[in-house]
Formats: structure tokens, C-alpha cells, sequence
């Protein structure tokens, strides 16, 4: 796995390779510039005319920006979802669907390419147990929270319980109801 001197570029043409479907999307935005940023650092990247995408000049005009949150390489890896939700595409309509669509459905397969390093067995158990990691990790911040939730509602009640919500509720609806009674007693008993 080779992602060239450039490092961002040659990584996205290292994904391009493997799907002529994407490299085709982008062949008829040659020449346009593209803006990546994410945080405070930023890189523009010039589309080809094979569909790959090389460094790009940064006082070119920008076709697209493509604003990604901080965090970016981070949701990446754990939630790709909420990365798409917070990325903010601007420019021009037709290059950004198709960046969106691109970045939507474009795959690395890192077990192919840890199988370039380490051989298939060991690339599949590698990638596997990755997962099993990042399940785990998953598991225990849900299990951290519902304990959390559970010790603030229940021994220390700093938060009230959905039933507890769910009672004040009802009751405030109930005073509401024998209120708007009296109300209108009172105002049967004026008139």
C-alpha cells in the first residue's frame, strides 16, 4: 500500500484505482479544484482528466469546498454516518452530489491491502479482530451510559426517572384539567 508523496492525493488515487465507476464520476470535472478542510488544516486537490486527483493549487479558483469537523479521521473510523451528517459541501451543485455520492459510497479495503503486507489469514483475523475491538468499545460506552443514567435516576437523583417524568406529567395534567373545572364554575356561578 503506497500512498505516494503527496499523502492525502495519493491515498484518494490508492481508493480510486480499484473502482473505475468513481474515477468516472469525477472525468468530467477535469480541471476543476476542489478544497478539503478539516479543522484548521486545508489542501486543494485539482481533478484529472483520468479521474485521479493530484495536488491543486492553492490561490486557484475553488469549484467546491468540502468543510469536515475536526474530528474527522476519528468518525472515520468509528461512526462514517455521523461524519457524512456534519461534512458541509459548497459550490457547484453537479460536482458536489457527485464528491457527495463519491464519499458516500467509496470503500477502502484495508484487508486487502493489510493482505499485501501480512498475508490473507492474518490480514482477515487482523481486520476481525479490529472489529470485535471497535464493537467492544461501542458496547461499554452504551453499558457507561445507562450506568451512569441508572446512578443519577436512581442512587444519587440528581435526574428524574422517565417514570417519575411521566407522573409529574400526569399529575400537572390532571391539576390542569380540575382548574379549567373550577374556572368554569366560577364563571357559571358570575354569570
Amino acid at each position: 500500500m503506497k500512498f505516494g508523496p503527496l499523502g492525502v492525493p495519493g491515498f484518494i488515487n490508492h481508493l480510486l484505482a480499484g473502482e473505475y465507476w468513481a474515477r468516472d464520476r469525477l472525468k468530467p470535472f477535469a480541471g476543476q479544484t476542489v478544497r478539503l478542510e478539516a479543522g484548521v488544516l486545508g489542501r486543494v486537490f485539482a481533478i484529472n482528466a483520468d479521474g485521479f486527483v493530484a495536488a491543486g493549487d492553492e490561490d486557484a479558483a475553488v469549484a467546491v469546498t468540502i468543510t469536515l469537523p475536526a474530528d474527522a479521521p476519528l468518525r472515520a473510523l468509528i461512526d462514517r454516518p455521523a461524519l457524512f451528517a456534519a461534512a458541509q459541501i459548497s459550490g457547484s451543485a453537479e460536482l458536489a452530489e457527485n464528491l457527495g455520492f463519491l464519499i458516500r459510497n467509496l470503500r477502502w479495503d484495508i484487508e486487502s491491502d493489510l493482505a499485501q503486507l501480512v498475508g490473507d489469514i492474518a490480514a482477515r483475523r487482523l481486520v476481525e479482530g479490529g472489529k470485535r475491538v471497535r464493537d467492544w468499545q461501542a458496547e461499554q460506552a452504551q453499558n457507561l451510559a445507562q450506568n451512569l443514567a441508572e446512578y443519577f435516576t436512581e442512587e444519587n437523583p440528581l435526574i428524574a426517572s422517565r417514570q417519575e417524568l411521566a407522573n409529574f406529567c400526569s399529575e400537572v395534567a390532571a391539576l390542569r384539567d380540575r382548574l379549567a373545572q373550577i374556572e368554569r364554575r366560577a364563571a357559571a356561578l358570575e354569570s
